[in-house]
C-alpha cells in the first residue's frame, strides 16, 4: 500500500477547517479538523486554504516556440496550478510533439488545436489561407480526441492580416465539423469585434475579455456593448487571459460596475511574462481580482470549478472522496503588493495570495 498523508487543518473558501486524507493518490475522507488519521500529518493550523487543484484554460506551454512558449511544470504545478490548457500553441503540424512533451510532466495537460497548422511558429498565423487545412485538421483532432478540448482561433489584425472574419468563418466552419468549441483571441480590428461575436455560439470562449485596446467589448462610457450582451445570453464564456497585452485595470472595473464578471480567470502565461511581468503567476492574476473587489470564493471558483466544468471534467473542479486528488494549498497574506495590468497601470492592495503547495495526482509537493 501507497503512503497515505493528512493535510490537517485546512481551509476551504468557505471558511470550514477540515482534515482531508489522501491514501493510493486519492481523497479517501474528508474528516473534521485534527481527527484525520494516516502514515504522515501535514498539519497547516488553519493558516492555509485548499482548493480543488487550480486549472489555467489559457497558457503557452510549447517550449520551442518564441515568443509564446514555456516549460510546462514551470506555468504548472511550480506556480500551484495542477491542470494547464495550452490554448493554440500548436496546429496540425506539431500537436503530436506538445502531447509527447506532456507526458513528461508531471501538469496534468490539455490543449487547443490551433486552426492553423503551423500554430505560433509565426504570430500572423492566420494570414495565409492555405495553412487552414480543414482534412489535416480533422484528422488531428480525431486522433487526439482525449488531449484536445477546442479549437483556437486568434482574431486579430496582426494575425489574419488582410483576411478580415474569414478564417473564424472558417473555424465556424471546423468546429461543426469536429464538434469541438471554438476559443477565440480578441483584440484590435479589423475584424470589428461586433462581427466577431455575431460567430460565437453556447461554450465558444472569449479569451481577452477585459483588454484596454480599441475594439474592445465596452463602449466610450465603459458600457457593455449590445454584442457582448447577446453573446452572454447565447452561452458565450468569458475568459481573462491576462497575457502581455489583454488586461486593462479599467476595463475590468466596467466589467464589475456593469455586472459582466469572468467565468474563468487565465493568465495567458509564457516565459517572458513569467519572469518579466505582468502576469508572473496564476496566484498574482487572481490577486488582482481581489484587488478589484471581488470574494476569495468568486476568484477561487473561477479556476476551479468553473474551468473544469467548462471542460467537462467536473471532478477536476470539486473536492470529493474517491476522486484523484488534485489540490492547490494557498494563504492569503495581509502584506502590500503592488500590482501592474497589461497597459502598465498600477494598483495596490494589502493581500496577495500565496501558494504554498500542490497535491498533484496524489503526489504532495511544497511550493
Amino acid at each position: 500500500m501507497m503512503d497515505s498523508f493528512v493535510l490537517r487543518n485546512v481551509r476551504t473558501t468557505d471558511e470550514k477547517v477540515i482534515d482531508l486524507v489522501i491514501a493510493n493518490n486519492n481523497i479517501v475522507e474528508i474528516a473534521p479538523p485534527n481527527t484525520g488519521k494516516a502514515d504522515r500529518i501535514i498539519d497547516f493550523n488553519q493558516t492555509v486554504y485548499i482548493s480543488s487543484g487550480w486549472i489555467d484554460l489559457h497558457v503557452h506551454a510549447f517550449p520551442e516556440f518564441n515568443p509564446y512558449g514555456d516549460e510546462i511544470d514551470e506555468i504548472g504545478y511550480k506556480l500551484g496550478v495542477t491542470t494547464i490548457v495550452d490554448a493554440g500553441s500548436t496546429g496540425a503540424d506539431r500537436i503530436h510533439d506538445l502531447y509527447t512533451y506532456s507526458k513528461t510532466a508531471k501538469t496534468n495537460v490539455f490543449a487547443f488545436l490551433n486552426i492553423s497548422k503551423i500554430g505560433l511558429q509565426r504570430i500572423d498565423e492566420l494570414s495565409d489561407l492555405s495553412w487552414l487545412n480543414e482534412e489535416e485538421l480533422l484528422t488531428t483532432a480525431k486522433k487526439y480526441q482525449d488531449f484536445i478540448v477546442g479549437l483556437k482561433a486568434r482574431i486579430s489584425n496582426s494575425v489574419v492580416g488582410e483576411n478580415g472574419l474569414k478564417p473564424l468563418e472558417l473555424a465556424r466552419k471546423f468546429s461543426k465539423s469536429t464538434k469541438l468549441p471554438l476559443m477565440v483571441h480578441i483584440g484590435s480590428g479589423p475584424p470589428d469585434i461586433s462581427e466577431v461575436l455575431k460567430l460565437l455560439k453556447e461554450k465558444d470562449v472569449i479569451t481577452h475579455y477585459l483588454h484596454g485596446k480599441r475594439n474592445n467589448l465596452f463602449n466610450n462610457f465603459g458600457e457593455p456593448l449590445p454584442c457582448l450582451l447577446e453573446a452572454r445570453k447565447r452561452g458565450v464564456h468569458l475568459d481573462v487571459g491576462h497575457g502581455n497585452a489583454s488586461f486593462s485595470f479599467r476595463t475590468a472595473e466596467d466589467a464589475k460596475k456593469y455586472g459582466i464578471p469572468f467565468d474563468t480567470i487565465s493568465t495567458d502565461i509564457y516565459r517572458k511574462n513569467r519572469l518579466q511581468g505582468p502576469v508572473y503567476s496564476l496566484a498574482d492574476t487572481l490577486t488582482k481580482f481581489l484587488c478589484l473587489g471581488y470574494s476569495l470564493k468568486d476568484v477561487i471558483d473561477a479556476v476551479t470549478v468553473n474551468a473544469a466544468t467548462w471542460l467537462g471534467r467536473p471532478a477536476l473542479g470539486r473536492i470529493a472522496t474517491g476522486d484523484l486528488a488534485n489540490l492547490t494549498l494557498f494563504s492569503v497574506e495581509e502584506k502590500p503588493i503592488k500590482l501592474t495590468d497589461s497597459e502598465g497601470i498600477e494598483r495596490f492592495y494589502n493581500k496577495q495570495i500565496e501558494v504554498k503547495g500542490v497535491v498533484i495526482n496524489g503526489e504532495f509537493i511544497e511550493c
